[in-house]
């Protein structure tokens, strides 16, 4: 079975098009908790209220980062999405720790985002601008089937 963490952008359906791309692949997926709010508000719900905005967000950014870590570090393929909308920091942090660790990272863009991304691009072994082309890597990784 492949193992495969789906990082990034949150805001489009680029992940549930994977999974069902994927279907009868022996493929396990993870991901991030995908709910804006809930991502924000965890370390608040759980660890107590802040009064100050930046240590809410330091809360959740560290209860989140456990989910981030372990997904990454359990995954054989961890697939990171950059959207067009938002800036998507934390997907280039999980890109990087994805590389350090020596994963198999492919990286989702589009076209707008070549030149910012080079970098990263750089470390992954595949870069794809459509969730389709991802699931035929997968595809072919797992079976050897072309398109």
């Amino acid at each position: 079975m492949l193992k495969v963490y789906l990082s990034g952008e949150i805001h489009t359906d680029w992940r549930e098009q994977i999974i069902d791309g994927a279907k009868g692949l022996d493929v396990e997926f993870s991901a991030p908790v995908t709910d804006h709010d809930a991502s924000d508000d965890c370390g608040v719900a759980i660890l107590g209220t802040e009064a100050d905005k930046f240590w809410h967000d330091h809360k959740g950014a560290k209860l989140n980062a456990i989910r981030t870590r372990k997904g990454i570090e359990d995954a054989d393929v961890v697939v990171v999405r950059f959207g067009d909308k938002y800036k998507q920091w934390n997907a280039a942090f999980d890109a990087g720790y994805a590389a350090a660790l020596g994963k198999s990272l492919i990286v989702l863009h589009g076209p707008d985002h070549q030149h910012a991304l080079k970098e990263v691009d750089a470390a992954a072994l595949a870069v794809a601008e459509e969730p389709a082309q991802v699931v035929q890597i997968l595809r072919y990784v797992l079976t050897g089937e072309l398109p």
